[in-house]
C-alpha cells in the first residue's frame, strides 16, 4: 500500500486533530486504531531493515539450497494460523496458556527456518532496538527466497505486530492438507478471504522446495494401501517414486516437488500437473476436480509473466491476512517467546 496522503486544504481542524492526522501520515499508530500496512513503515525508525533481511536470507540461501522454500513455506504457515502474527514461532511459554504450532502435523518434523529468523531478528535488534516484528520479518524473508531463486520481487507492506499466543488446533485444521479435496482447499482459502485465483497461484510456490514421502504415499500404494497408484498420477513417474517411498517406512524421505528446477522459482510446476507428474494430490487435483482451476493451471503454464504478476500480488494479499497493527500485541525481543517470559 503506498504511503497515505493527507490533506486538510479547506477544513478547519483543531490542534489535537493535526496531531493525529500527523501520526496516521507517519505509518505509527494511533493509541486503540489499525494502522494499514504500508511498505515504508519502517523507513525511519529502522532504514537498514532490507538490506539485514536480504544478506542474511541470502547467506542461508548460499548455504542451504533448501532454505528459500522453507521461509516461503513458513510465512504461508504464519498467515493461516490467527493471521500474519508470528504465532508460528514461539514455543511452549511454560505457563500452559498455549501450546505451539511447532507439534501441529503440518509443521512437526517438517517447517523449517527458525534459526534464520533468529539470526535476522538478532542483527535487527542490534540495528534497531524493539522496533520490527518477527512478522514483517518472516514476511521480507519469504519475498526475499523468492527473489533469489529468480522469481518475483514486490513491495512488502509492513507494520504487522507479533501476537502473545499461538494455536495448536487452528495449524492442525486451518492449514491446506496434501490429501485435502479442492473444496475443502477452496474453503480453508475463502476463510482467510483468498480467491480460487490465489490459490492456485500460490500452490505455484511448489515450484521450489521438497515433500516428505509421507504426504504423497497414497497415491503411490492406494488410500487403503491396496497397491493401486493413483489415475491422476503418470504411472512412469509413480514407478520413481516408489524407488524411495517404500509401502512402509522412509517417512521423511525427501522428494522435489519440481524435479525439472528444484531451486529455480519458475512456472514448471504448472507444466508438471498437466504431464500428471504433479507430486502431491493438492497439486494435481487444480487440474482434475475444478474446471476454473483447471483454466489457471493452463494460463499459468503457458504465460510464466502472468504467474509471476499473479503471485506477487497474491503473497501481499495473503501477507494482509488479519495483522495485529497499533497497539495490538507487541514486538518481541525474541522471535521464540512472548517479552513477559
Amino acid at each position: 500500500m503506498a504511503r497515505r496522503q493527507c490533506s486538510t486544504a479547506g477544513v478547519a481542524v483543531t490542534a489535537a486533530v493535526l496531531a493525529v492526522l500527523a501520526v496516521l501520515c507517519s505509518g505509527h499508530p494511533v493509541p486503540g486504531g489499525f494502522v494499514p500496512l504500508q511498505p515504508h513503515f519502517y523507513d525511519h525508525t529502522c532504514p537498514q531493515l532490507q538490506s539485514i533481511v536480504g544478506a542474511i536470507v541470502a547467506k542461508a540461501h548460499a548455504e542451504d539450497p533448501r532454505m528459500a522454500a522453507s521461509l516461503l513455506r513458513l510465512h504461508f504457515h504464519d498467515c493461516f494460523v490467527q493471521g500474519c502474527d508470528a504465532s508460528v514461532l514461539l514455543d511452549a511459554d511454560g505457563s500452559g496458556r498455549f501450546v505451539t504450532e511447532k507439534r501441529s502435523n503440518p509443521n512437526k518434523d517438517s517447517l523449517r527456518g527458525y534459526e534464520v529468523i533468529d539470526e535476522i531478528k538478532a542483527a535487527v535488534e542490534h540495528a534497531c532496538p524493539h522496533v520490527v516484528s518477527c512478522a514483517d520479518i518472516v514476511a521480507v524473508a519469504a519475498r526475499d527466497s523468492v527473489v533469489l531463486t529468480g522469481g518475483p520481487g514486490w513491495e512488502v507492506p509492513l507494520g504487522r505486530r507479533d501476537s502473545l499466543t499461538a494455536s495448536l488446533s487452528g495449524s492442525n485444521n486451518l492449514i491446506p492438507a496434501p490429501n485435502d479435496t479442492l473444496p475443502t482447499i477452496i474453503g480453508k482459502f475463502a476463510n482467510q478471504g483468498l480467491d480460487v485465483v490465489d490459490l492456485v497461484a500460490l500452490s505455484g510456490g511448489h515450484t521450489i522446495g521438497d515433500s516428505r514421502c509421507v504426504s504423497f504415499r497414497q497415491r503411490l500404494y492406494g488410500q487403503n494401501n491396496n497397491g493401486q497408484v493413483d489415475r491422476t498420477l503418470n504411472p512412469a513417474y509413480a514407478a520413481e517414486l516408489r524407488g524411495r517411498c517404500p509401502r512402509s517406512g522412509g517417512d521423511q524421505n525427501l522428494f522435489a516437488l519440481d524435479p525439472a528446477s528444484q531451486f529455480r522459482f519458475d512456472n514448471h510446476y504448472y507444466h508438471n500437473i498437466l504431464a500428471m507428474n504433479g507430486l502431491l494430490s493438492s497439486d494435481e487435483i487444480l487440474l482434475t476436480q475444478g474446471r476454473e482451476t483447471m483454466e489457471l493451471v493452463h494460463r499459468f503454464a503457458a504465460n510464466q509473466g502472468l504467474f509471476f504478476e499473479q503471485f506477487a500480488k497474491s503473497m501481499v494479499k495473503m501477507g494482509n491476512i488479519t495483522p495485529l497493527t497499533g497497539h495490538a500485541g507487541e514486538i518481541r525481543k525474541n522471535c521464540r517467546r512472548v517479552n513477559h517470559f
